[in-house]
């Protein structure tokens, strides 16, 4: 399974690196959500609460099309079904996939945070970061296990585009919602504050959960 995972894990990445369609998609609308927030808010800078929600709201929305454009690549001239009929392990693919989300949104903050800090949160960014990163790699795993199962589901739809939207946004509000409770004591204006447990821990038990029901309905998704 381990080799396997690698295997789809490395097609994913290549593709990827090859077209640049996921990424740079993702980037810019995160990008563009910052600069409406900007200029909407019309403040120098943000702490708190403010400020995490606008954070979390760029990365929601850059997500949700990372989601979106996860199977395209196999919905295409059969490629789903290509991988289907090699044999691999059912729960490699899924784990590639998580992964794979896991990299693009990881690679899309290493560009957001910087710009998030220039156009919202002024100078107080640095002392935040070493926590922020860890809030960040935590939900990051959330959104990216319950992504590729709501792109599995979506990609048989002809109206994929629409459905994973539809799908991810309501399943991504709990993790999100624990998310800027979490950062919003780290973006204080004051310095970082203490994070309180239970926030990382809803997230993480948020992970868990979808990653355990995607295993045990991704054979079921992947056949219909």
């Amino acid at each position: 399974m381990f080799r396997d995972t690698i295997n789809l894990l490395r097609k994913d990445l290549l593709l990827e690196a090859r077209g640049r369609e996921v990424v740079p998609a993702m980037a810019l609308l995160a990008l563009s959500t910052l600069v409406v927030l900007h200029f909407a808010l019309g403040q120098q800078s943000l702490d708190g609460k403010l400020a995490a929600g606008a954070l979390w709201i760029a990365i929601l929305f850059s997500a949700t099309l990372g989601i979106g454009r996860l199977f395209v690549a196999e919905s295409e001239d059969g490629g789903m079904d290509a991988v289907l009929l090699t044999p691999v392990d059912r729960a490699a693919i899924l784990l590639a996939k998580v992964i794979a989300l896991f990299t693009f949104l990881v690679m899309v903050q290493i560009v957001i945070v910087p710009a998030f800090g220039l156009l919202l949160l002024g100078p107080h960014l640095a002392p935040a970061l070493p926590k922020l990163v860890g809030i960040l790699l935590l939900t990051d795993a959330a959104i990216a296990t319950v992504g590729a199962l709501v792109g599995a589901i979506a990609v048989q739809s002809r109206l994929r585009d629409l459905l994973a939207p539809l799908l991810a946004l309501p399943l991504l509000i709990p993790p999100l919602i624990a998310a800027t409770h979490a950062t919003a004591g780290i973006l204080a204006t004051g310095g970082p504050e203490g994070i309180p447990g239970r926030w990382p821990l809803i997230i993480a038990l948020y992970a868990l959960v979808f990653g355990l029901l995607g295993i045990a309905l991704y054979d079921n998704v992947l056949d219909d």
